[in-house]
């Protein structure tokens, strides 16, 4: 409906999420349950779908929200790496290699696994680490008409030095309840911002 530039698949690292209001990604204690009844343009998830070949997590994501689950529910199958400091104690899951590195050789790992498609990050402290070694190559938000008021912040970096996001274009659409965000950062960049129903 609103998006005019669909998602493509170019081998790029992509922290995407969808997001409160308030730039919230998660309720408390990684809660999702507030994304309940939401909606989005017929179509959207299976670009996703399509151009993700890789996913990139962390460990309190995996254990309080994803739980075993596969993302945009089930209906994408691919490997997930989950970025940890404990993997001894991790539940095994089918699809799911939890690693016990950096957040640079998880992307090495990952953008291997994708096949040149995209690699997702999951995670708003990896995406945080990811952002400051320069690993991110676009942010895709698709923002949610709620107020959480707490829980989970997309970037949460007290007493860091702000993040300065470039673009070449911006594009707004008008219909629709979701908001859609925030592409190509640091270096040659382009914002795109547009509202999904």
């Amino acid at each position: 409906m609103g998006d005019t530039t669909p998602q493509t698949a170019d081998g790029k690292v992509l922290f995407h999420f969808a997001m409160s209001l308030d730039g919230f990604v998660a309720g408390p204690d990684h809660r999702m349950d507030w994304m309940t009844g939401v909606s989005l343009r017929p179509g959207l998830i299976g670009e996703y779908v399509e151009t993700t070949g890789a996913i990139l997590g962390g460990r309190n994501g995996w254990d309080q929200a994803i739980d075993g689950s596969r993302p945009y529910g089930g209906a994408w199958q691919g490997p997930i790496f989950v970025l940890t400091h404990h993997p001894e104690d991790a539940a095994p899951a089918d699809g799911v290699t939890f690693l016990n590195c950096g957040p640079a050789e998880a992307v090495r790992i990952g953008l291997a696994a994708a096949g040149g498609r995209n690699l997702e990050v999951f995670s708003p402290t990896i995406g945080r680490q990811l952002l400051e070694l320069g690993l991110i190559d676009e942010i895709d938000l698709h923002i949610l008409p709620v107020l959480l008021g707490e829980g989970i912040r997309l970037y949460d970096n007290p007493g860091g030095a702000p993040v300065r996001l470039r673009s070449r274009s911006l594009k707004l659409a008008a219909d629709g309840a979701a908001l859609n965000a925030l592409r190509n950062i640091l270096g040659e960049s382009s914002v795109r911002l547009q509202r999904g129903s």
